[in-house]
């Protein structure tokens, strides 16, 4: 599915939580044809995430209504500053609020978290990539907000890519058996899917050269110190793409960049980020 239509299973799957048979607190005191206005209010310093999406959102439900952007996603706010304002009748606004919200409170969070870790890697060729630790049925929005703050998606789900992870590995009976009989399943069930293997210690980076030329085109460094990337670049020698994950935060992350690995990857992105707050508020006019 592309993008639009995942996000409109995702509004309709939302709505119908929230709503149920009916927004009882509207349906009792707003009349069906009232037509009404609402702000978007920054409350906390980071960057916008959602605004787009909000937008979506309001027309999916509406299709004339009108969002006007003050900020854009991307964009650094302030507390205090307006993001948007969308005008659409009462019921729309209201039934749209906590979806709105909470969307976009997440995805600014996610997006500041990630400008942070962006932000330290200036300079350096290595580039950040999320991962697959998301809130289940949420990721599209989660990813979404890494690419603003400036990050890079890694694969979507198991269907975009073949990652060989020690599990795997373990259960198929070693990596030289796993990266054959995923390059076997590549060429007869699925032409063009790329293989990426996972690494625990030098002795597997070497394993990986030795049998996946042509067939693996990244290797992931797990839990690798600095030092050891190193020694495993050299070993690989642009053979691969390489990709440091395990443990890497905001205090260590220029470290790893400073090997010259091509990508870190980070799941604290998404799962430790804290959502900002925002607040959307009827606009009285007199």
């Amino acid at each position: 599915m592309s993008f639009e239509e995942q996000l409109h299973h995702l509004i309709d799957e939302a709505l119908r939580e929230d709503v149920g048979d009916g927004d009882h607190s509207t349906l009792s005191c707003i009349p069906a044809d009232a037509k009404g206005k609402a702000v978007l209010k920054i409350k906390e310093d980071g960057i916008l995430a959602g605004v787009e999406v909000a937008e979506k959102i309001f027309a999916y439900k509406e299709s004339n209504s009108v969002l006007t952007a003050f900020r854009k996603d991307g964009q650094a706010m302030k507390a205090g500053e307006k993001a948007f304002e969308v005008t659409a009748s009462v019921h729309t606004i209201l039934q749209c609020e906590r979806l709105v919200l909470n969307c976009m409170q997440r995805m600014s969070g996610i997006a500041t978290l990630t400008k942070k870790y962006t932000d330290k890697l200036k300079g350096y060729k290595t580039r950040l990539l999320d991962t697959r630790k998301t809130t289940p049925n949420f990721r599209l929005l989660e990813k979404e907000a890494v690419r603003i703050g400036g990050g890079v998606n890694h694969r979507f789900g198991l269907f975009d890519m073949i990652m060989l992870k020690d599990n795997h590995i373990d259960f198929c009976g070693g990596i030289e058996k796993a990266i054959q009989k995923a390059d076997e399943y590549v060429q007869t069930q699925k032409p063009g899917l790329k293989i990426e293997v996972e690494t625990r210690n030098i002795g597997d980076v070497k394993k990986v050269l030795a049998c996946g030329k042509g067939k693996v085109f990244r290797v992931m460094l797990d839990n690798f110190t600095p030092e050891l990337i190193k020694e495993a670049l050299q070993i690989v020698n642009g053979e691969f793409e390489t990709e440091a994950s395990g443990g890497i935060n905001l205090d260590n992350i220029q470290e790893y960049a400073a090997t010259g690995v091509d990508y870190v990857s980070v799941g604290a992105l998404i799962h430790q980020a804290r959502s900002l707050d925002l607040s959307l508020k009827a606009v009285i006019e007199k």
